[in-house]
């Protein structure tokens, strides 16, 4: 039996590369889809024995970001989990942001989400697990990056949506809203935000939650 498959979507350093590091130490094969190609290296070189593939795609563009999220699957037969990651963050206010602006931002942090699954759900089966990186800015926006608060509050909708429409066939979506600011020390380091990842990807499927709160 080929070994399960965690596809990153927006992978990077940061969160995104600590689950892609913490799937991989579990065993996992490792498919990541970014916009910068050093990154991508830098990244599968810290994957162990994983096998990986890596491909560079602009997400927002719908054309591309399918065709990426298919390469992973047809490359690995299979998809178990696929993490959303991308978000846009644009400092202006309100005042200052503009419509096509937040068009522009709400399509990665958003919209995305809808390329990537629909492009990956014939490699998902029962037990697949859609994950997604969250964020207090959704209910707490900083004023400054209007559009972040936005794609937060969208994505963790998005999801909720994706979880009920695919949970008839095993498959689960959920988003972690990160409850504090990422350092490099403490609860909110990028490797303690992949343990929550984690876990709520593995949850109890009879007490499922689509929204999964990680306060560290």
């Amino acid at each position: 039996m080929s070994k399960p498959v965690l596809v990153v979507v927006g992978a990077g350093p940061g969160v995104s590369g600590s689950v892609a590091r913490l799937f991989a130490r579990e065993g996992y094969d490792v498919g990541l889809i970014g916009v910068e190609e050093a990154a991508l290296a830098d990244l599968a070189a810290t994957l162990g024995d994983a096998a990986v593939h890596t491909k560079v795609s602009d997400v927002t563009d719908i054309e591309a970001g399918t065709l990426a999220v298919r390469e992973m699957g047809d490359k690995f037969g299979r998809i178990d989990v696929l993490h959303f990651n991308p978000s846009a963050f644009r400092e202006k206010d309100p005042l200052e942001l503009t419509v096509p602006e937040l068009l522009q931002d709400v399509a990665l942090g958003v919209g995305a989400l809808l390329t990537v699954v629909q492009a990956g759900r014939p490699y998902l089966s029962a037990g697949g697990r859609i994950t997604v990186t969250g964020s207090m800015a959704a209910d707490k926006p900083w004023h400054r990056a209007a559009s972040l608060g936005v794609q937060k509050a969208g994505v963790r909708n998005l999801v909720r949506s994706l979880d009920t429409t695919l949970a008839p066939d095993g498959i689960r979506a959920v988003s972690v809203t990160v409850l504090g600011t990422l350092g490099r020390e403490g609860a909110f380091t990028p490797d303690r935000v992949a343990e929550a990842i984690h876990a709520a990807a593995f949850q109890d499927e009879s007490d499922w939650q689509p929204e999964v709160p990680y306060s560290g």
